[in-house]
Protein backbone atom coordinates (compact mmCIF):
# COMPACT_ATOMS: atom_id res chain seq x y z
CA UNK A 1 0.00 0.00 0.00
CA UNK A 2 1.36 3.07 -1.29
CA UNK A 3 1.11 5.86 1.73
CA UNK A 4 -0.10 9.60 1.02
CA UNK A 5 2.44 12.03 1.09
CA UNK A 6 1.87 15.42 2.42
CA UNK A 7 3.24 18.41 1.02
CA UNK A 8 3.55 21.38 2.78
CA UNK A 9 2.88 24.54 1.03
CA UNK A 10 4.39 27.51 2.09
CA UNK A 11 3.35 31.34 1.42
CA UNK A 12 6.13 31.76 -0.43
CA UNK A 13 5.27 28.79 -2.42
CA UNK A 14 1.77 30.14 -3.35
CA UNK A 15 3.03 33.75 -3.78
CA UNK A 16 5.28 31.48 -6.73
CA UNK A 17 2.95 29.73 -8.60
CA UNK A 18 -0.07 32.59 -8.57
CA UNK A 19 2.37 35.11 -10.24
CA UNK A 20 3.52 32.40 -12.50
CA UNK A 21 -0.23 31.63 -13.28
CA UNK A 22 -0.53 35.49 -13.87
CA UNK A 23 2.26 35.91 -16.24
CA UNK A 24 1.58 32.61 -18.32
CA UNK A 25 -2.13 34.47 -18.26
CA UNK A 26 -1.07 37.74 -19.65
CA UNK A 27 1.39 36.70 -21.96
CA UNK A 28 -0.81 34.79 -23.92
CA UNK A 29 -3.95 37.12 -24.12
CA UNK A 30 -0.77 40.01 -25.22
CA UNK A 31 0.02 37.60 -27.86
CA UNK A 32 -3.55 37.56 -28.79
CA UNK A 33 -3.88 41.14 -29.03
CA UNK A 34 -1.04 41.38 -31.38
CA UNK A 35 -2.41 38.76 -33.47
CA UNK A 36 -5.15 41.44 -34.19
CA UNK A 37 -2.37 43.01 -36.54
CA UNK A 38 -3.40 40.11 -38.84
CA UNK A 39 -7.01 41.00 -38.83
CA UNK A 40 -6.90 45.06 -39.57
CA UNK A 41 -4.03 44.23 -42.49
CA UNK A 42 -6.36 41.88 -43.95
CA UNK A 43 -9.65 43.49 -43.29
CA UNK A 44 -8.20 47.28 -44.80
CA UNK A 45 -6.51 45.91 -47.48
CA UNK A 46 -10.00 43.76 -48.74
CA UNK A 47 -11.67 47.26 -48.52
CA UNK A 48 -8.77 49.43 -50.86
CA UNK A 49 -8.54 49.10 -54.31
CA UNK A 50 -6.07 46.50 -55.43
CA UNK A 51 -3.62 49.44 -56.43
CA UNK A 52 -3.77 50.46 -53.09
CA UNK A 53 -3.36 46.97 -50.90
CA UNK A 54 0.96 46.92 -50.40
CA UNK A 55 0.51 50.49 -48.83
CA UNK A 56 -1.87 49.39 -46.70
CA UNK A 57 -0.23 46.39 -45.66
CA UNK A 58 3.28 47.96 -45.11
CA UNK A 59 1.54 51.12 -42.94
CA UNK A 60 -0.11 48.22 -40.56
CA UNK A 61 3.47 46.59 -40.52
CA UNK A 62 5.06 50.20 -39.56
CA UNK A 63 2.76 50.87 -37.34
CA UNK A 64 4.09 48.49 -34.84
CA UNK A 65 7.64 48.88 -35.69
CA UNK A 66 7.59 52.56 -35.13
CA UNK A 67 5.35 52.48 -32.90
CA UNK A 68 6.28 49.61 -30.18
CA UNK A 69 9.64 51.56 -30.04
CA UNK A 70 8.41 55.03 -29.36
CA UNK A 71 5.93 53.69 -26.84
CA UNK A 72 8.71 51.88 -25.06
CA UNK A 73 11.16 55.09 -24.63
CA UNK A 74 8.69 57.70 -24.91
CA UNK A 75 4.74 57.05 -24.20
CA UNK A 76 4.29 54.49 -21.41
CA UNK A 77 6.63 57.31 -19.39
CA UNK A 78 4.14 60.10 -20.19
CA UNK A 79 1.15 58.25 -19.61
CA UNK A 80 2.18 57.58 -16.08
CA UNK A 81 3.32 60.93 -15.47
CA UNK A 82 0.69 62.88 -17.17
CA UNK A 83 -1.94 60.41 -15.52
CA UNK A 84 -0.13 60.66 -11.93
CA UNK A 85 0.30 64.85 -12.60
CA UNK A 86 -3.66 65.14 -13.41
CA UNK A 87 -4.95 63.25 -10.44
CA UNK A 88 -2.23 65.00 -8.09
CA UNK A 89 -0.39 61.71 -7.89
CA UNK A 90 3.29 61.53 -7.09
CA UNK A 91 5.43 64.48 -8.68
CA UNK A 92 9.00 63.33 -8.71
CA UNK A 93 9.83 61.62 -12.19
CA UNK A 94 8.09 58.53 -12.95
CA UNK A 95 9.92 55.76 -15.06
CA UNK A 96 8.02 53.83 -18.00
CA UNK A 97 10.18 50.89 -16.70
CA UNK A 98 9.36 48.20 -13.78
CA UNK A 99 11.90 46.45 -12.05
CA UNK A 100 10.07 42.69 -12.12
CA UNK A 101 9.19 40.40 -14.88
CA UNK A 102 5.57 40.87 -14.10
CA UNK A 103 6.15 44.69 -14.53
CA UNK A 104 7.60 44.39 -18.12
CA UNK A 105 5.12 41.52 -19.30
CA UNK A 106 1.72 44.58 -18.26
CA UNK A 107 4.12 47.12 -19.87
CA UNK A 108 3.79 45.12 -23.33
CA UNK A 109 0.51 44.40 -22.51
CA UNK A 110 -0.33 48.28 -22.89
CA UNK A 111 1.94 48.25 -25.49
CA UNK A 112 -0.39 46.01 -27.70
CA UNK A 113 -3.71 48.56 -27.14
CA UNK A 114 -1.62 51.51 -27.55
CA UNK A 115 -0.45 50.09 -31.36
CA UNK A 116 -4.31 48.98 -31.91
CA UNK A 117 -5.55 52.53 -31.83
CA UNK A 118 -2.35 53.47 -33.67
CA UNK A 119 -3.78 50.97 -36.72
CA UNK A 120 -6.97 51.88 -36.64
CA UNK A 121 -6.51 55.42 -38.25
CA UNK A 122 -4.54 53.70 -41.47
CA UNK A 123 -8.31 52.68 -42.31
CA UNK A 124 -9.79 55.73 -42.59
CA UNK A 125 -6.83 57.72 -44.71
CA UNK A 126 -6.44 54.94 -47.36
CA UNK A 127 -5.68 55.59 -50.89
CA UNK A 128 -4.52 59.32 -50.42
CA UNK A 129 -2.15 59.67 -47.23
CA UNK A 130 1.91 59.84 -47.56
CA UNK A 131 3.56 57.33 -46.17
CA UNK A 132 5.44 59.82 -44.17
CA UNK A 133 2.50 61.12 -42.74
CA UNK A 134 0.80 58.51 -41.20
CA UNK A 135 4.11 56.92 -39.96
CA UNK A 136 4.64 60.84 -38.57
CA UNK A 137 2.05 60.69 -37.00
CA UNK A 138 1.73 57.34 -35.30
CA UNK A 139 5.06 58.42 -34.23
CA UNK A 140 3.22 61.38 -32.31
CA UNK A 141 0.23 59.15 -31.13
CA UNK A 142 2.14 56.17 -29.83
CA UNK A 143 4.25 59.18 -27.96
CA UNK A 144 1.66 61.62 -26.61
CA UNK A 145 -1.85 61.03 -28.37
CA UNK A 146 -2.56 58.28 -26.92
CA UNK A 147 -0.55 58.06 -23.83
CA UNK A 148 -2.22 61.36 -22.39
CA UNK A 149 -5.87 59.49 -23.14
CA UNK A 150 -4.59 56.32 -20.95
CA UNK A 151 -3.04 58.53 -18.36
CA UNK A 152 -6.79 60.15 -17.96
CA UNK A 153 -8.33 56.73 -17.56
CA UNK A 154 -5.85 53.75 -16.38
CA UNK A 155 -2.45 55.24 -15.32
CA UNK A 156 -1.66 57.43 -12.44
CA UNK A 157 0.77 55.90 -10.03
CA UNK A 158 0.77 57.53 -6.65
CA UNK A 159 -2.35 58.92 -6.95
CA UNK A 160 -5.82 57.27 -5.92
CA UNK A 161 -7.03 57.02 -9.27
CA UNK A 162 -6.50 58.68 -12.63
CA UNK A 163 -8.61 62.32 -13.29
CA UNK A 164 -11.42 61.23 -15.43
CA UNK A 165 -11.92 57.72 -13.08
CA UNK A 166 -12.28 59.13 -10.15
CA UNK A 167 -14.78 61.54 -11.32
CA UNK A 168 -16.28 58.14 -11.75
CA UNK A 169 -15.92 57.58 -15.76
CA UNK A 170 -15.32 53.58 -16.25
CA UNK A 171 -13.19 52.25 -19.32
CA UNK A 172 -12.47 48.63 -19.00
CA UNK A 173 -11.19 47.18 -21.72
CA UNK A 174 -10.58 50.24 -23.67
CA UNK A 175 -13.91 51.02 -25.78
CA UNK A 176 -13.48 54.78 -25.49
CA UNK A 177 -9.39 54.93 -24.57
CA UNK A 178 -8.40 52.40 -27.37
CA UNK A 179 -11.28 52.48 -30.10
CA UNK A 180 -12.95 55.25 -29.41
CA UNK A 181 -9.69 57.51 -30.03
CA UNK A 182 -8.94 55.47 -32.95
CA UNK A 183 -11.94 56.06 -34.36
CA UNK A 184 -12.25 59.99 -33.67
CA UNK A 185 -8.43 60.12 -34.69
CA UNK A 186 -9.42 58.42 -38.07
CA UNK A 187 -12.14 60.67 -38.72
CA UNK A 188 -10.75 63.40 -38.36
CA UNK A 189 -7.58 62.61 -40.03
CA UNK A 190 -9.86 61.99 -43.03
CA UNK A 191 -11.27 65.48 -42.49
CA UNK A 192 -8.37 66.83 -42.83
CA UNK A 193 -6.63 65.51 -45.57
CA UNK A 194 -10.04 65.55 -47.95
CA UNK A 195 -12.08 62.10 -49.86
CA UNK A 196 -10.31 60.61 -52.68
CA UNK A 197 -10.52 62.20 -56.43
CA UNK A 198 -13.26 60.07 -57.39
CA UNK A 199 -15.09 59.95 -54.30
CA UNK A 200 -17.58 62.74 -54.62
CA UNK A 201 -19.05 64.86 -58.08
CA UNK A 202 -19.09 68.45 -58.77
CA UNK A 203 -22.38 68.34 -56.71
CA UNK A 204 -21.65 66.66 -53.76
CA UNK A 205 -23.15 62.88 -54.82
CA UNK A 206 -20.90 60.28 -53.50
CA UNK A 207 -19.47 58.36 -55.72
CA UNK A 208 -19.07 53.71 -54.86
CA UNK A 209 -15.70 52.64 -54.66
CA UNK A 210 -15.72 49.22 -53.75
CA UNK A 211 -12.79 47.48 -52.53
CA UNK A 212 -10.74 44.84 -54.08
CA UNK A 213 -11.68 41.76 -52.30
CA UNK A 214 -14.20 41.11 -49.66
CA UNK A 215 -12.33 37.73 -49.04
CA UNK A 216 -9.91 39.30 -47.39
CA UNK A 217 -12.33 42.02 -45.55
CA UNK A 218 -14.35 38.78 -43.97
CA UNK A 219 -11.01 37.01 -43.32
CA UNK A 220 -9.96 40.16 -41.17
CA UNK A 221 -12.92 40.22 -39.42
CA UNK A 222 -13.17 37.03 -38.10
CA UNK A 223 -9.09 37.34 -37.27
CA UNK A 224 -10.00 40.73 -35.13
CA UNK A 225 -12.82 38.77 -33.56
CA UNK A 226 -10.79 35.61 -32.46
CA UNK A 227 -8.15 38.38 -31.08
CA UNK A 228 -11.15 40.26 -29.72
CA UNK A 229 -11.11 37.37 -26.63
CA UNK A 230 -7.57 38.65 -25.81
CA UNK A 231 -8.87 42.07 -25.56
CA UNK A 232 -11.53 41.95 -23.52
CA UNK A 233 -11.22 38.88 -21.55
CA UNK A 234 -7.61 39.54 -21.36
CA UNK A 235 -7.91 42.73 -19.32
CA UNK A 236 -8.80 40.59 -16.41
CA UNK A 237 -5.39 40.21 -16.18
CA UNK A 238 -4.89 38.85 -12.64
CA UNK A 239 -5.64 35.21 -12.51
CA UNK A 240 -5.07 34.60 -8.72
CA UNK A 241 -5.07 37.34 -6.13
CA UNK A 242 -1.41 37.57 -5.21
CA UNK A 243 -1.58 39.75 -1.77
CA UNK A 244 -4.05 36.85 -0.52
CA UNK A 245 -1.29 34.13 -1.79
CA UNK A 246 1.62 36.33 0.29
CA UNK A 247 -0.98 35.84 3.07
CA UNK A 248 -0.90 32.09 2.68
CA UNK A 249 -4.50 31.99 1.33
CA UNK A 250 -4.90 31.07 -2.69
CA UNK A 251 -8.04 32.42 -4.35
CA UNK A 252 -8.84 33.99 -7.80
CA UNK A 253 -8.67 37.63 -8.14
CA UNK A 254 -10.12 39.14 -11.63
CA UNK A 255 -10.62 35.49 -13.02
CA UNK A 256 -13.47 35.94 -10.67
CA UNK A 257 -15.69 37.49 -13.11
CA UNK A 258 -14.10 36.33 -16.60
CA UNK A 259 -16.62 34.29 -17.66
CA UNK A 260 -19.05 37.06 -16.96
CA UNK A 261 -16.52 39.13 -19.65
CA UNK A 262 -16.25 35.75 -21.66
CA UNK A 263 -20.15 35.50 -22.44
CA UNK A 264 -20.21 39.46 -23.14
CA UNK A 265 -18.09 39.38 -25.75
CA UNK A 266 -19.75 36.93 -27.93
CA UNK A 267 -22.79 37.66 -27.56
CA UNK A 268 -21.74 41.88 -28.06
CA UNK A 269 -20.23 40.05 -31.83
CA UNK A 270 -23.01 38.52 -32.51
CA UNK A 271 -25.79 40.87 -32.01
CA UNK A 272 -23.69 43.63 -33.86
CA UNK A 273 -23.87 41.75 -37.06
CA UNK A 274 -27.72 40.95 -36.65
CA UNK A 275 -28.05 44.87 -35.86
CA UNK A 276 -25.84 45.62 -39.04
CA UNK A 277 -27.76 43.53 -41.21
CA UNK A 278 -31.11 44.62 -40.31
CA UNK A 279 -30.71 48.28 -40.89
CA UNK A 280 -28.82 47.66 -44.12
CA UNK A 281 -31.93 45.15 -45.25
CA UNK A 282 -33.97 48.07 -44.60
CA UNK A 283 -31.97 50.53 -45.78
CA UNK A 284 -30.88 48.49 -49.04
CA UNK A 285 -33.41 45.85 -49.14
CA UNK A 286 -30.40 43.03 -49.30
CA UNK A 287 -28.26 42.20 -45.65
CA UNK A 288 -25.01 43.33 -46.88
CA UNK A 289 -21.67 41.45 -46.30
CA UNK A 290 -19.36 44.29 -45.59
CA UNK A 291 -22.22 45.61 -43.09
CA UNK A 292 -22.12 41.94 -41.23
CA UNK A 293 -18.67 42.10 -40.81
CA UNK A 294 -18.34 45.83 -39.73
CA UNK A 295 -21.72 45.07 -37.40
CA UNK A 296 -19.46 42.18 -35.91
CA UNK A 297 -16.69 44.38 -34.82
CA UNK A 298 -19.26 47.51 -34.08
CA UNK A 299 -20.94 45.07 -31.53
CA UNK A 300 -17.24 44.01 -30.39
CA UNK A 301 -16.46 47.54 -29.54
CA UNK A 302 -19.97 48.30 -27.95
CA UNK A 303 -19.65 46.10 -25.03
CA UNK A 304 -15.32 46.30 -24.89
CA UNK A 305 -15.72 49.96 -22.51
CA UNK A 306 -18.50 48.22 -20.55
CA UNK A 307 -17.32 44.34 -20.65
CA UNK A 308 -17.48 44.29 -16.48
CA UNK A 309 -20.15 46.28 -15.79
CA UNK A 310 -22.65 44.73 -17.86
CA UNK A 311 -25.09 42.00 -17.59
CA UNK A 312 -25.49 39.33 -20.75
CA UNK A 313 -28.83 40.83 -21.68
CA UNK A 314 -27.03 44.13 -21.23
CA UNK A 315 -24.41 42.82 -24.19
CA UNK A 316 -27.33 41.46 -26.13
CA UNK A 317 -28.86 45.42 -26.31
CA UNK A 318 -25.59 47.21 -26.67
CA UNK A 319 -24.59 45.11 -29.36
CA UNK A 320 -27.42 45.11 -30.94
CA UNK A 321 -27.67 48.91 -31.30
CA UNK A 322 -23.79 49.51 -31.84
CA UNK A 323 -24.58 47.24 -35.16
CA UNK A 324 -27.52 49.10 -35.83
CA UNK A 325 -26.26 52.46 -35.51
CA UNK A 326 -23.44 51.32 -38.09
CA UNK A 327 -24.82 51.96 -41.54
CA UNK A 328 -26.50 54.69 -40.20
CA UNK A 329 -23.66 56.38 -38.73
CA UNK A 330 -21.60 55.54 -41.95
CA UNK A 331 -23.93 57.25 -44.34
CA UNK A 332 -23.94 60.28 -42.24
CA UNK A 333 -20.37 60.92 -42.63
CA UNK A 334 -20.41 60.05 -46.19
CA UNK A 335 -23.13 61.94 -47.53
CA UNK A 336 -23.73 64.54 -45.24
CA UNK A 337 -20.47 65.30 -43.50
CA UNK A 338 -18.74 64.40 -46.94
CA UNK A 339 -15.53 62.59 -45.60
CA UNK A 340 -14.21 59.64 -46.75
CA UNK A 341 -13.62 57.30 -44.33
CA UNK A 342 -12.67 54.75 -46.72
CA UNK A 343 -13.01 51.78 -44.12
CA UNK A 344 -15.97 53.08 -41.86
CA UNK A 345 -13.55 53.31 -38.94
CA UNK A 346 -15.45 55.83 -37.30
CA UNK A 347 -18.64 53.87 -37.31
CA UNK A 348 -16.90 50.98 -36.15
CA UNK A 349 -14.59 52.53 -33.98
CA UNK A 350 -15.54 55.56 -31.99
CA UNK A 351 -19.11 56.23 -32.60
CA UNK A 352 -20.01 52.70 -31.70
CA UNK A 353 -17.31 52.59 -28.71
CA UNK A 354 -18.95 56.21 -26.96
CA UNK A 355 -22.81 54.18 -27.41
CA UNK A 356 -21.46 51.55 -25.13
CA UNK A 357 -20.06 53.21 -22.56
CA UNK A 358 -22.33 55.95 -22.60
CA UNK A 359 -25.53 53.65 -22.69
CA UNK A 360 -24.28 50.87 -20.31
CA UNK A 361 -26.22 52.06 -16.89
CA UNK A 362 -29.17 50.49 -18.82
CA UNK A 363 -27.92 47.11 -18.14
CA UNK A 364 -25.34 47.06 -15.49
CA UNK A 365 -24.76 44.25 -12.85
CA UNK A 366 -26.72 46.38 -10.22
CA UNK A 367 -29.31 44.57 -11.10
CA UNK A 368 -30.10 40.44 -11.99
CA UNK A 369 -28.36 38.46 -14.89
CA UNK A 370 -31.04 39.16 -16.72
CA UNK A 371 -32.33 43.01 -16.39
CA UNK A 372 -30.05 44.98 -13.66
CA UNK A 373 -29.43 48.93 -13.95
CA UNK A 374 -32.16 51.39 -15.20
CA UNK A 375 -33.99 48.64 -17.07
CA UNK A 376 -34.88 46.62 -14.05
CA UNK A 377 -34.63 49.33 -10.81
CA UNK A 378 -36.43 52.41 -12.70
CA UNK A 379 -35.40 55.91 -13.53
CA UNK A 380 -34.70 56.48 -9.91
CA UNK A 381 -32.35 53.79 -9.76
CA UNK A 382 -28.47 54.82 -8.90
CA UNK A 383 -27.60 53.77 -11.40
CA UNK A 384 -28.83 57.26 -13.25
CA UNK A 385 -25.86 59.05 -11.47
CA UNK A 386 -23.20 57.22 -14.13
CA UNK A 387 -24.46 58.57 -16.97
CA UNK A 388 -23.01 62.16 -16.25
CA UNK A 389 -19.75 60.68 -15.41
CA UNK A 390 -19.89 58.61 -19.22
CA UNK A 391 -20.62 61.49 -20.77
CA UNK A 392 -18.50 63.85 -19.58
CA UNK A 393 -14.98 61.24 -20.00
CA UNK A 394 -16.75 60.84 -23.85
CA UNK A 395 -16.37 64.42 -24.29
CA UNK A 396 -13.22 64.71 -23.07
CA UNK A 397 -11.16 61.86 -25.07
CA UNK A 398 -12.74 63.01 -28.34
CA UNK A 399 -12.06 66.71 -27.22
CA UNK A 400 -8.28 65.89 -26.97
CA UNK A 401 -7.90 63.07 -29.90
CA UNK A 402 -9.89 65.30 -32.25
CA UNK A 403 -7.39 68.40 -31.30
CA UNK A 404 -4.54 66.37 -31.39
CA UNK A 405 -5.05 64.48 -34.29
CA UNK A 406 -6.20 68.06 -36.49
CA UNK A 407 -2.56 69.80 -35.37
CA UNK A 408 -0.77 66.85 -36.68
CA UNK A 409 -2.04 66.60 -39.64
CA UNK A 410 -2.86 69.95 -40.38
CA UNK A 411 0.60 70.59 -39.31
CA UNK A 412 1.62 68.34 -42.84
CA UNK A 413 -1.15 69.54 -45.10
CA UNK A 414 0.31 73.16 -44.66
CA UNK A 415 3.74 71.79 -45.51
CA UNK A 416 2.30 69.91 -48.34
CA UNK A 417 3.35 66.28 -46.84
CA UNK A 418 0.16 64.78 -46.08
CA UNK A 419 -1.42 63.73 -49.02
CA UNK A 420 -0.18 62.16 -52.04
CA UNK A 421 -0.06 63.78 -55.87
CA UNK A 422 -3.20 63.88 -58.29
CA UNK A 423 -0.87 61.53 -60.49
CA UNK A 424 0.30 59.28 -57.76
CA UNK A 425 -2.98 58.50 -56.24
CA UNK A 426 -4.17 57.73 -59.87
CA UNK A 427 -1.33 55.32 -60.50
CA UNK A 428 -2.17 53.95 -56.78
CA UNK A 429 -0.23 54.06 -53.51
CA UNK A 430 1.23 50.68 -54.40
CA UNK A 431 3.67 51.60 -57.02
CA UNK A 432 3.94 55.46 -56.14
CA UNK A 433 4.92 54.91 -52.28
CA UNK A 434 6.67 51.18 -52.61
CA UNK A 435 7.32 50.75 -56.26
CA UNK A 436 5.61 47.50 -55.75
CA UNK A 437 2.45 45.61 -57.99
CA UNK A 438 0.36 43.60 -55.44
CA UNK A 439 -0.86 41.49 -58.03
CA UNK A 440 1.61 40.98 -60.67
CA UNK A 441 -1.11 38.68 -62.67
CA UNK A 442 1.53 37.82 -65.72
CA UNK A 443 4.46 36.70 -63.39
CA UNK A 444 3.67 33.15 -63.50
CA UNK A 445 7.10 31.41 -64.55
CA UNK A 446 5.46 27.63 -64.99
CA UNK A 447 3.96 29.55 -68.13
CA UNK A 448 6.54 31.64 -69.29
CA UNK A 449 7.97 31.42 -73.24
CA UNK A 450 11.13 32.56 -74.78
CA UNK A 451 8.87 34.29 -77.16
CA UNK A 452 10.01 32.05 -80.26
CA UNK A 453 11.00 28.56 -82.12
CA UNK A 454 14.37 27.84 -82.96
CA UNK A 455 14.34 25.10 -85.49
CA UNK A 456 16.87 23.02 -86.49
CA UNK A 457 17.75 25.04 -90.27
CA UNK A 458 17.49 28.51 -88.47
CA UNK A 459 14.90 29.37 -91.40
CA UNK A 460 11.21 30.45 -91.68
CA UNK A 461 8.37 27.89 -93.32
CA UNK A 462 6.84 30.13 -95.88
CA UNK A 463 3.16 30.49 -95.70
CA UNK A 464 -0.04 31.85 -97.70
CA UNK A 465 -1.43 33.93 -94.94
CA UNK A 466 1.74 35.98 -94.78
CA UNK A 467 1.61 38.51 -91.48
CA UNK A 468 -1.48 38.51 -89.16
CA UNK A 469 -2.44 39.88 -86.37
CA UNK A 470 -4.59 37.94 -84.06
CA UNK A 471 -6.38 39.94 -80.43
CA UNK A 472 -8.49 38.10 -78.53
CA UNK A 473 -10.57 39.90 -75.89
CA UNK A 474 -10.98 37.14 -72.94
CA UNK A 475 -11.96 36.71 -69.63
CA UNK A 476 -9.14 37.25 -66.91
CA UNK A 477 -9.33 34.10 -65.39
CA UNK A 478 -8.70 32.38 -68.62
CA UNK A 479 -5.75 34.00 -69.63
CA UNK A 480 -3.18 31.16 -68.02
CA UNK A 481 -5.11 28.72 -70.22
CA UNK A 482 -4.94 31.18 -73.58
CA UNK A 483 -1.34 31.08 -73.07
CA UNK A 484 -0.38 27.38 -72.36
CA UNK A 485 -2.65 26.67 -75.68
CA UNK A 486 -0.83 29.60 -77.75
CA UNK A 487 3.03 27.52 -76.50
CA UNK A 488 1.34 24.08 -77.39
CA UNK A 489 0.28 25.09 -81.22
CA UNK A 490 3.75 27.17 -81.52
CA UNK A 491 3.04 30.61 -80.99
CA UNK A 492 3.92 32.02 -77.45
CA UNK A 493 4.86 35.55 -78.39
CA UNK A 494 1.93 37.93 -77.35
CA UNK A 495 0.74 40.85 -75.76
CA UNK A 496 -1.20 41.31 -72.93
CA UNK A 497 -3.06 44.21 -71.53
CA UNK A 498 -5.80 44.41 -69.17
CA UNK A 499 -8.67 46.50 -70.58
CA UNK A 500 -12.71 47.71 -69.63
CA UNK A 501 -15.33 47.21 -72.05
CA UNK A 502 -19.06 46.32 -72.92
CA UNK A 503 -20.58 43.82 -75.87
CA UNK A 504 -23.36 41.08 -75.55
CA UNK A 505 -22.20 40.37 -71.81
CA UNK A 506 -25.02 41.94 -70.11
CA UNK A 507 -24.36 44.87 -67.41
CA UNK A 508 -24.48 44.07 -63.08
CA UNK A 509 -25.57 45.45 -60.43
CA UNK A 510 -23.04 45.44 -57.75
CA UNK A 511 -23.33 46.52 -54.40
CA UNK A 512 -20.22 47.69 -51.60
CA UNK A 513 -21.73 48.68 -48.24
CA UNK A 514 -25.19 48.80 -48.89
CA UNK A 515 -25.10 50.83 -51.98
CA UNK A 516 -26.06 49.91 -55.37
CA UNK A 517 -23.57 50.68 -58.32
CA UNK A 518 -23.46 49.40 -62.22
CA UNK A 519 -20.90 47.22 -63.96
CA UNK A 520 -21.64 48.37 -67.35
CA UNK A 521 -17.78 47.91 -68.10
CA UNK A 522 -16.36 44.78 -67.74
CA UNK A 523 -13.00 43.89 -66.62
CA UNK A 524 -11.21 41.56 -69.96
CA UNK A 525 -7.92 40.95 -70.98
CA UNK A 526 -6.94 42.01 -74.27
CA UNK A 527 -3.99 39.54 -76.28
CA UNK A 528 -2.61 40.49 -79.11
CA UNK A 529 -0.62 37.94 -80.95
CA UNK A 530 1.18 38.31 -84.23
CA UNK A 531 1.78 35.23 -86.34
CA UNK A 532 3.74 34.35 -89.68
CA UNK A 533 4.84 30.96 -89.58
CA UNK A 534 1.62 29.12 -87.85
CA UNK A 535 -1.69 28.77 -89.34
CA UNK A 536 -4.22 31.14 -88.43
CA UNK A 537 -6.74 28.96 -88.02
CA UNK A 538 -4.59 26.90 -85.04
CA UNK A 539 -4.05 29.93 -83.25
CA UNK A 540 -8.18 30.84 -83.11
CA UNK A 541 -8.64 27.43 -82.25
CA UNK A 542 -6.45 27.41 -79.42
CA UNK A 543 -7.75 30.58 -78.18
CA UNK A 544 -11.67 29.70 -78.49
CA UNK A 545 -11.03 26.32 -77.10
CA UNK A 546 -8.62 27.73 -74.02
CA UNK A 547 -10.95 30.63 -73.19
CA UNK A 548 -14.92 29.17 -73.82
CA UNK A 549 -16.90 29.34 -71.03
CA UNK A 550 -20.49 29.05 -72.97
CA UNK A 551 -21.19 31.70 -71.32
CA UNK A 552 -22.20 35.81 -72.49
CA UNK A 553 -18.95 37.37 -71.97
CA UNK A 554 -16.15 35.13 -73.14
CA UNK A 555 -15.00 37.18 -75.69
CA UNK A 556 -14.11 37.75 -79.21
CA UNK A 557 -11.18 37.29 -81.64
CA UNK A 558 -10.15 39.37 -84.20
CA UNK A 559 -7.44 38.95 -87.32
CA UNK A 560 -5.66 41.72 -89.08
CA UNK A 561 -3.43 41.45 -91.85
CA UNK A 562 0.02 43.43 -91.14
CA UNK A 563 1.36 44.95 -93.27
CA UNK A 564 5.12 44.74 -92.22
CA UNK A 565 6.98 44.09 -89.06
CA UNK A 566 10.65 45.08 -88.17
CA UNK A 567 12.79 43.39 -85.41
CA UNK A 568 14.14 46.01 -83.22
CA UNK A 569 17.59 44.52 -82.15
CA UNK A 570 18.18 43.12 -85.72
CA UNK A 571 16.69 44.76 -88.29
CA UNK A 572 14.81 41.94 -89.98
CA UNK A 573 11.69 42.67 -91.83
CA UNK A 574 8.92 40.53 -93.06
CA UNK A 575 8.04 37.24 -91.73
CA UNK A 576 11.81 36.81 -90.12
CA UNK A 577 10.90 39.74 -87.79
CA UNK A 578 7.98 38.01 -86.59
Amino acid sequence: MIEPVTLEVTASDLETLATGMNLMWALVVTFLIFFMHAGFAMLEAGQVRSKNVANQLTKNMLTWAVGIGVFFLVGMGISNNVGSALAGGDSSPISMFGGESFDWVMWLFSAVFAMTAATIVSGAVAGRARLRAYVGYTFLLAAVIYPVAAGLVWYAPGAEAPLLASLGFADFAGGMVVHGVGGVAGLTAAWVLGARLDKYNDDGSANVIPGHSMTFAVLGTLILCFGWFGFNVGTAAAVIDLEAAEAGVFQLDDFAYVGSVAIVTALGMGMGAIGASVVSLYMNGKVDTLYVANGMLAGLVGVTGPTDLITPMGALMIGLLAGAQLPIVFTFVEKKLKIDDVCAVFPVHGSAGMLGLILFPLWSLEGTAIGGGLVAGGILSIEAAAFGPQILGVAVLTVWTVAATAAVFGAFKLAGQARVTPEHEQDGLDVAEHGVDTYPEFGKPELATDGGVIRPDGGVPETDSGIKMVTAIVRPDRLSAVKKALAEVGAPSLTVTNVSGRGSQPAKRGQWRGEEYTVDLHQKIKIECVVADVPVDDVIDAIRGASNTGEPGDGKIFVLPVDDATQVRTGNTGTEAV
